[in-house]
């Protein structure tokens, strides 16, 4: 029960990260929104890990997968920050939502595992639930959309990384490379897009890197209690949290079709879930 709770508090605590950056993209750069996101969380992060997990501060066994699982991600939260400051949250996380599809998609390049039929249709019709979002010919496409589901397919090849990495380095030190990894590259640009930002825009920046750190702290400690198979669905809860703020803050509430699209992803994700849970359970 403990991991469900945890598991669900990080699913409430990252979205409101996600609000602060909406707000704050009617101002400030995209760009300089991540790299609050990276800088706070660093800032946060590292202390905590020093004084309570200071074992786990050691040099990684893969230097150059970690690398490129940071840059992947910072690529997927730019594509989403920007994404969501033109669209609503709810219609940017349900395109994200492709990532579990991309993980079976390409887990067999990869790494090595094998899908069978049932699971690449989960996959072809999750992506089906996708154009159902989007709806090319129906509505006019934006750029915005595309980066949202650019961010899916991001987070899917980061999952990939991260699985691979989980057999050699320590989730915590992982967690934090990749906060660093982010807030080195994205510091460099800064002095290009930088706008002086308000005292309370500061602290806006500031909450958007202590709720990813909370968001993250929360997931680390539902693995503690259960394993990540385990926890897997209730990461859709996201998209009640995202909905509620949307609505209440931005007047923004998703259209049937986007709840379509959703239902469909969602269930697709679910199944090629099971799938796995069950060809696990008979190997």
């Amino acid at each position: 029960m403990k991991a469900i709770i945890f598991n669900l508090l990080a699913w409430v605590m990252l979205p409101i990260m996600d609000g602060f950056a909406k707000y704050l993209s009617a101002d400030l750069p995209v760009l300089q929104i991540t790299w609050a996101r990276y800088f706070f969380t660093v800032a946060f992060t590292l202390p905590f890990m020093f004084f309570f997990f200071r074992k786990n501060l050691v040099w990684t066994e893969k230097p150059k997968l970690q690398f490129i699982r940071g840059l992947i991600l910072l690529t997927a939260n730019i594509c989403f920050f920007y994404a969501i400051s033109v669209i609503s949250l709810a219609k940017a996380l349900t395109l994200a939502f492709v990532a579990p599809l991309i993980v079976t998609a390409f887990s067999p390049v990869f790494l090595g595992e094998k899908v069978g039929f049932r699971r690449w249709s989960a996959v072809i019709i999750g992506f089906i639930g996708s154009l159902v979002v989007i709806r090319p010919g129906f509505v006019e496409i934006n750029l915005a959309s595309f980066a949202a589901l650019g961010t899916g397919i991001m987070y899917g090849f980061y999952l990939i990384i991260t699985r691979k990495l989980s057999t050699s380095d320590n989730p915590l030190l992982t967690l934090l490379l990749t906060g660093v990894v982010g807030a080195v590259i994205i510091s460099c640009v800064m002095p290009f897009v930088w706008v002086q930002p308000t005292t309370s825009q500061w602290s806006m920046m500031a909450a958007i890197g202590v709720f990813a750190c909370i968001g993250h702290l929360f997931l680390i400690l539902s693995l503690k209690y259960a394993d990540a198979s385990k926890l897997a669905p209730f990461s859709y809860f996201e998209i009640v949290t995202n909905i509620i703020i949307g609505y209440y803050f931005f007047s923004d509430f998703p259209d049937s079709w986007t709840f379509l699209g959703l239902a469909i992803i969602v269930i697709s994700g679910i199944y090629i879930y099971q799938r796995e849970q069950s060809i696990n359970k008979t190997t």
